[in-house]
């Protein structure tokens, strides 16, 4: 029998891939899933569809909540013919991008394919993801400007 920890820390696990897949661009997934050779034996459920989400936010981070605007944003949910159910969301309008990931999101569920998802598609994206984030804080830290260290010229 599963424990309750175990069952939310693999919930934890699934929401941090479902989130990696949804931020990495399209052609990485799609790439790195071509490469990988999983099966692609799923039945479509629904989707891939886009519509519109409302943008909810907040004056200063803690102000009355109030709409922002809209995103667009593609959905899919696929059945493998074992049982297991894969969902994906991801901003944006790429269709294929959608379906792979909630393949992948259907065959990390079956025990014995987990470590070659891993291996396969979840860490590079997120070593892509993470040397990204890294070119946009080195971007963003070269035009701070840090005022404490100002000389005002008042000797």
């Amino acid at each position: 029998m599963v424990s309750r920890h175990e069952r939310q820390v693999a919930s934890e696990r699934r929401r941090e891939a479902m989130a990696v897949l949804a931020r990495a661009s399209g052609s990485d997934l799609i790439a790195l899933w071509n490469e990988a050779g999983l099966p692609d034996d799923a039945e479509t459920l629904r989707g891939p569809e886009t519509g519109l989400v409302t943008v909810r936010g907040r004056m200063g981070g803690g102000g009355a909540a109030f709409n922002f605007g809209e995103a667009t944003v593609t959905r899919a949910t696929v059945k493998l013919p074992t049982g297991e159910v894969g969902h994906a969301y991801a901003l944006g309008r790429e269709k294929v991008k959608v379906r792979v990931a909630a393949l992948v999101d259907a065959l990390r569920q079956k025990p014995d394919l987990q470590e070659q998802i891993e291996e396969k598609i979840l860490v590079p994206l997120r070593e892509r993801l993470a040397e990204a984030d890294a070119t946009r804080r080195a971007e963003t830290a070269a035009t701070k400007v840090d005022f404490f260290t100002m000389v005002r010229g008042e000797d």
